[in-house]
């Protein structure tokens, strides 16, 4: 679910959150329609006007926020773009579009997906060799666990390889109950986006909840990938791929804040 969702987020394949973003640049994209880009009260919230008319979701539903800060942040994504319409420079605005036409009617089939990724977190099983790496492994990712006992007293099972290993489910029943805590749709959605794009409902909740930094929280993500490439080196579709999903964290982190 989170991965259908996070595909169409970012125009694309369920697999990977921005693949079809690269994919569809090699279509034609919509031009600017619009002169003037601003923010009215609508409803229900903040609406996003397009000279004057209500901006909509790819559902055709009003694109209408909770709070000014964030209707002013996408409204700025809209202000952004010159002769065409850019989905690659418009995260926010993504993931807004995802929480209104989708979250809303599936927030429990989301939040339920988020908690299988904490049945299997990323940062429960750890990698036999190198022993550097290893190392790091408990360093960095030890305190998020020691975090996740202290917040909402679940104890966690750690293993090494890849061999799954069932949680006990008083502590799936407290990390469900965390997640609850993420009032749909605006919260659960950048929820949902963190976890999938960290691999970890333990680091996006960490994230969420400022226990680590947006940089921490995409360096505990990607211990082993950075240690791959500073082993073997990295090529450019490979840098390219990592920043547009960096872009894509960064949003769901923004959300967070402007809808508090």
């Amino acid at each position: 679910m989170i991965r259908h969702l996070l595909g169409e987020l970012a125009d694309g394949a369920a697999v990977d959150p921005v693949a079809s973003v690269r994919k569809g640049t090699k279509r034609a994209l919509r031009k600017r329609f619009y002169k003037q880009v601003s923010v009215g009260d609508s409803a229900g919230g903040h609406a996003v006007l397009l000279d004057g008319k209500r901006a909509k979701t790819p559902a055709k539903l009003p694109l209408v926020l909770p709070t000014r800060a964030l209707a002013d942040a996408v409204a700025a994504e809209w202000a952004a773009q010159e002769a065409v319409i850019d989905p690659t420079r418009m995260p926010l605005t993504r993931l807004v579009n995802i929480a209104v036409d989708r979250v809303i009617d599936e927030s429990g089939a989301v939040a339920d997906d988020i908690l299988r990724y904490a049945g299997s977190d990323l940062v429960l099983y750890r990698a036999p060799q190198p022993v550097a790496l290893t190392a790091r492994q408990s360093i960095i990712w030890d305190s998020i666990i020691s975090w996740a006992r202290e917040r909402f007293g679940a104890h966690f099972v750690v293993t090494e390889g890849v061999v799954f290993v069932a949680q006990p489910e008083a502590t799936l029943a407290a990390v469900r109950a965390e997640i609850g805590r993420f009032r749909p749709p605006f919260r659960l959605a950048a929820l949902a986006a963190l976890t999938a794009l960290s691999g970890s409902a333990l680091i996006a909740l960490a994230c969420a909840h400022g226990a680590l930094s947006p940089e921490a929280a995409w360096t505990a993500a990607h211990l082993e990938e950075d240690w791959n490439l500073q082993t073997w080196g990295a090529d450019a579709d490979a840098v390219a791929r990592r920043t547009a999903r960096r872009a894509e964290f960064d949003a769901a982190v923004r959300m967070l804040a402007l809808v508090r």
